[in-house]
């Protein structure tokens, strides 16, 4: 695993500034919406993540078959690959074609469905579900034609939907799935530990050039491949409702842009003072976080993170003494 997460960690590390020379030259970028100067910033990170994530997938493969140190399911990390990078595939389209201007709430939804093929070709993750009252309970092939689908598309666009803050969406990306992660360590779920590792190993160095202040922005290729990541690895490790869990801010997101319709943004108002003040008219998490204290944009991003290293913790103690 350490190989796994080296190559994804080099790769993205070394290709990102150069990601961001060219596509700056090329005047792909987008305004820093929380900064008074509102600088330009190179748009389309999420590609080093996809690249990344890719020769992590790929060195494992190498491990297994030519040096032989760990065994998996070929067939299951292929699928959830595939589904991975096609959902980010949709992600860099959205992101071409323009903020605002790209893919509609509508086709957000549909089109990941679309993406979770080659899961539902599988039929990865249990079709078991414990009902109250009657045990463990079988819905067959039903689990991998509409819960498989609904949630990948599912998480996609909700981990999209907490977005546009210096670091917020790569540092939650990490936390979610290194709690994934190690729980398929200690469950023995090979094919969702590679994923999981390959993708910490991505989004650490993307960090790098992420963090406040960003030299780059992630964009939907980013955070709807981080939502599918989530899908997939708790899908193919047994995990869903451990997956569904944790992404318990992005629900609460989900409703505050539920009640404005979708359409509210994150993004507060900049003040001189480094500050940000959240917009009157309401409509995100975000927002609702501002309106309780003075933050700069570093420590409302820091205060997100420690919201979800707490929801986190909260979750792998009920995994760990068997309440999940």
């Amino acid at each position: 695993m350490l190989l796994v997460f080296a190559s994804s960690f080099a790769l993205t590390y070394f290709i990102t500034p150069i990601l961001i020379r060219k596509l700056t030259a090329r005047g792909l970028t987008g305004k820093d919406m929380n900064k008074v100067s509102k600088p330009e910033v190179a748009e389309l990170g999420g590609i080093s993540l996809i690249l990344g994530v890719s020769i992590g997938v790929i060195t494992s493969t190498f491990v297994s078959t030519y040096l032989g140190f760990i065994n998996f399911n070929l067939a299951v990390l292929f699928a959830a690959f595939l589904t991975i990078i096609l959902v980010g595939f949709i992600g860099v389209i959205d992101d071409l074609i323009g903020w605002k201007k790209g893919i509609r709430q509508w086709q957000h939804a549909l089109f990941p469905l679309f993406a979770a093929l080659p899961l539902m070709a599988v039929q990865a993750g249990t079709d078991f579900f414990v009902l109250p009252f009657f045990g463990a309970a079988s819905i067959g092939i039903w689990y991998s034609l509409i819960l498989v689908p609904i949630g990948v598309t599912g998480a996609s666009n909700a981990f999209n939907m907490l977005a546009g803050f210096n670091g917020l969406e790569a540092g939650l990306g990490i936390i979610i799935v290194s709690t994934l992660s190690l729980i398929a360590l200690m469950t023995g779920k090979t094919e969702a530990l590679i994923l999981g590792v390959a993708i910490i190993g991505a989004l650490l160095a993307f960090l790098r050039y992420n963090w406040f202040p960003a030299k780059v922005f992630g964009g939907d290729s980013l955070t709807l491949m981080i939502g599918a990541s989530i899908a997939a690895i708790s899908i193919i490790g047994n995990m869903e409702k451990i997956g569904i869990s944790l992404i318990a801010l992005h629900w609460v997101e989900l409703v505050f842009k539920a009640r404005h319709k979708f359409q509210s943004e994150n993004f507060g108002t900049p003040q001189k003072d480094g500050t940000l003040k959240p917009d009157p008219r309401g409509g995100s998490l975000m927002h609702f976080v501002m309106s309780m204290r003075t933050f700069t944009e570093k420590q409302l991003v820091v205060f997100l993170l420690s919201a979800q290293f707490l929801i986190s913790a909260v979750v792998f103690m009920l995994f760990y003494f068997r309440l999940f």
